[in-house]
């Protein structure tokens, strides 16, 4: 088990239950099929499964965006019925505007939220202190690097501390030096804030070495196959994942649970 392993009396921060998920197309697709999981507060939990099982529909339902079918999501025990202003959203693409340097874009939600300018600019000059970004405060996204501008759009979420963070394969398309130093900032700064959040990947190590657990979905329509505690300790030497004490382990276990969905 995790070394943070939630409280069994703390209510779930995010829990999928029983969702169905249907579109209409030339015939229904059945997307989802009675997903039920609970996320606990200040802890990280990761979905992995086959391409299509509907891992991103996940977010976009704990977002809002669409509703289930059947059954619920519910954010600290009330049902996610409208757009759900109290996530944050992190997508595979970073999404900043360009016309704004790196300290106008983390400032960004905290003007939509009213907060004097002067208090933002400190905030958000602290945020990319904390990423390695100072001196890069007045750069165009265009001037960073694909690592720079991915620090700038998790910060960006993060600065306005959402009580849920939800991740859509952010690192998917960084080279593989980068995306260890990005796992390493991304929890450094979620050991400073505990914030929960929801995680999707097709990589198994980067699972590992970030969750506390795994939830492996099962190839369309999506079902849950299995819950998985990493059993690895916190904090984390995301740079030397593989000699962690039982890492070995975690993957053998997890790849069995996955590898099958492959099969024909």
């Amino acid at each position: 088990m995790s070394e943070i392993a939630a409280t069994p009396s703390l209510a779930p921060a995010l829990e999928f239950s029983n969702v169905r998920l249907s579109f209409e197309a030339e015939n229904e697709v059945l997307a989802l099929d009675r997903v039920s999981f609970p996320i606990m507060p200040g802890t990280i939990t990761t979905v992995v499964g086959p391409s299509g099982c509907g891992k991103t529909t996940l977010l976009r339902l704990a977002s809002g965006l669409v509703r289930p079918s059947a059954g619920r999501v519910l954010q600290n025990g009330r049902s996610i019925d409208a757009l759900n202003t109290e996530v944050g959203y992190v997508t595979q693409e970073s999404n900043l505007f360009p016309w704004l340097t790196a300290l106008e874009n983390v400032e960004f939600p905290l003007t939509l939220r009213g907060i004097p300018k002067a208090e933002r600019r400190e905030r958000a000059r602290a945020w990319l202190d904390l990423v390695g970004l100072s001196g890069f405060e007045n750069s165009y996204p265009s001037q960073l690097s694909g690592g720079m501008q991915k620090r700038v759009s998790i910060i960006r979420t993060l600065i306005y501390e959402p009580s849920v963070v939800l991740f859509d394969e952010p690192f998917s398309a960084l080279d593989a030096q980068t995306r260890m130093t990005l796992h390493h900032e991304l929890l450094n700064l979620w050991q400073r804030k505990r914030s929960t959040m929801l995680f999707i990947t097709h990589d198994l190590v980067e699972a590992i070495t970030l969750s506390d657990q795994i939830v492996v979905l099962t190839k369309r329509p999506g079902r849950v196959k299995s819950i998985y505690d990493v059993p690895l300790r916190r904090p984390r030497n995301v740079f030397e994942i593989f000699l962690e004490p039982g890492f070995e382990k975690a993957y053998a276990d997890l790849w069995d649970q996955f590898k099958a969905e492959f099969k024909a």
